[in-house]
């Protein structure tokens, strides 16, 4: 069988640096917010071309603190919307409905699978104060256009990087394209670590000030609070880790790529609809995914041959019981999209010639 996606072997290859990183920190004596946590930050913001980078937890507290911090800077308030793709993980609407904001669901682009300009224009309100684009599976979305309307109409713009590490447009990475971001750290992602972990990354140090205490208790001293903050630090462990897995992130996004477009040079089946690429040079590929109006039926045919896919994801957001008051919404394309979407395998540690059998299966079907 060839696996979705293989964690262990994925981090096999770096079991003695991982090792040693671990050790570092044992041997410090220090777990918590140090000096682990701070190179990484400085590192990672480094990567992403931003001043300040503030590990939290997981991708999802990366997207909730930044929207309550600028509730807490009066940016934002109760009640104001936020524009966001329907066809996203709930994760990105959590976050919104969290604060007590509004999300906008909004149709995306049904090619590339992320926000369309168009479309953002279009639920465009007097409430609208936020536009939360989401780079799904790996490609950036248009954010030269997005930021300049948010610009025109002064809105904030968060972007949702947790499967987008890496991408970019111009040379200019996703993370600094908005006036802040959220990253998640989880396991199978990008960079991934070997727990769950997440970090915000912004130029804006008023900003940047509120969230380091936020994520500390709302603490910037300790015994003094300033905020009604929460627990959500990015512990010692796992920012040796992601330091590790940093180094090789430019390296493993370069397989990425090449099996991808083995992917869309090779598979060539009128049933199934292969991803469009906006720019290919800034696509990092976390997910492969194809479409077909017979998903059980090609699902059942790589099973048989050995190959294991997933769905991302069956059920929108707006569909979920957990949203029942948005469930009457009419989003077509989202809701088309996965009935049809099909994510085949792909990973740093993929082989070439795993990847010429599963376009021979895809193209048996």
């Amino acid at each position: 069988m060839i696996p979705f996606l293989d964690l262990k072997s994925i981090n096999q290859q770096y079991q003695q640096e991982l090792k040693e990183a671990c050790a570092r920190v044992i041997d410090s004596g220090w777990y918590i917010m140090g000096n682990e946590l701070a190179t990484f930050e400085q590192e990672f913001a480094a990567y992403c071309g931003t001043q300040y980078c503030i590990g939290v937890a997981n991708g999802l507290d990366a997207l909730t603190l930044t929207l309550r911090a600028w509730k807490e800077l009066g940016r934002l308030q109760a009640g104001d919307e936020v524009i966001v793709p329907a066809n996203t993980y709930i994760a990105s609407v959590l976050a919104i409905t969290e604060n007590d904001l509004v999300p906008v669901l909004v149709e995306p682009d049904e090619d590339t699978f992320n926000l369309d300009i168009s479309n953002i224009q279009n639920a465009l309100t007097e409430k609208t104060k936020a536009i939360l684009p989401v780079h799904l599976y790996g490609q950036i979305s248009p954010m030269d256009e997005i930021m300049d309307l948010a610009n025109e109409h002064q809105l904030l713009v968060l972007e949702d990087c947790a499967q987008s590490h890496g991408a970019q447009i111009k040379d200019k990475k996703c993370g600094a394209w908005g006036h802040a971001a959220g990253f998640s750290f989880y396991p199978g992602k990008n960079l991934g670590a070997l727990g769950d972990a997440g970090a915000i990354t912004t130029s804006d140090k008023e900003l940047y000030d509120v969230l380091v205490a936020l994520r500390n208790y709302g603490s910037h001293k300790k015994y003094e609070n300033k905020y009604q903050g929460v627990n959500s630090r990015l512990d010692e462990i796992q920012a040796a880790m992601l330091r590790v897995k940093l180094l090789h992130l430019d390296k493993e996004t370069a397989h990425r790529q090449h099996v991808a477009q083995l992917y869309l040079d090779g598979i060539n089946n009128p049933k199934v609809t292969l991803p469009k690429v906006t720019m290919k040079e800034g696509h990092v590929w976390h997910l492969f995914v194809l479409r077909t109006s017979e998903r059980p039926a090609l699902m059942e045919h790589l099973e048989q041959n050995g190959i294991q896919t997933l769905i991302h994801y069956p059920t929108p957001p707006h569909q979920q019981a957990a949203y029942n008051y948005l469930n009457e919404l009419s989003l077509p394309i989202t809701q088309v999209l996965h009935q049809e979407v099909i994510s085949l395998p792909i990973s740093p540690i993929i082989s070439l010639e795993e990847v010429e059998y599963i376009v021979k299966v895809i193209n048996s079907y």
